[in-house]
């Protein structure tokens, strides 16, 4: 399952899109809006894509999970738009017959995803300005 959308996110529809009963294991990921970043106040995100171009790599990125991993599910659903805080604007699920795969999987994909998905991100802070933001050079971020 392959999903951009405006609506908010609903784990629990995506999670039974991967339920198998050779599963495991189901991982479930969410990426939400945090009210501070690196001593910053944030009030909401909001997102943009070049819609055919991300659902194209996002069909790419699951189906090499599918091929690098024994997974019997998986599920890549991000919001586009405003995303209000404490709201998911990224959901993964996985599901595998063991737990390593599924989290394998799992972290691969959403590091893999802000590499390669023509998806921005624009913080608007608390203060009224807004910025947009690059995984690479977003406030706070720690590489590791």
């Amino acid at each position: 399952m392959i999903q951009l959308t405006s609506e908010k996110i609903e784990p629990e529809k995506i999670i039974a899109e991967c339920l198998s009963s050779a599963a495991g294991a189901v991982l479930l990921f969410l990426g939400t809006t945090r009210q501070f970043t690196a001593g910053r106040e944030t009030s909401f995100l909001r997102y943009e894509a070049y819609e055919s171009m991300a659902s194209s790599e996002m069909t790419k990125l699951e189906a090499e999970a599918r091929r690098r991993w024994s997974l019997c599910g998986c599920a890549i659903v991000h919001r586009l738009g405003e995303v209000p805080l404490g709201e998911a604007s990224v959901a993964i699920v996985v599901a595998s017959p063991h737990r390593s795969a599924a989290f394998a999987a799992g972290e691969w994909l959403i590091n893999t995803l802000k590499e390669r998905v023509p998806i921005w991100k624009e913080e608007h802070w608390a203060d009224g300005t807004c910025e947009w933001i690059h995984p690479d050079n977003a406030p706070g971020t720690v590489v590791e």
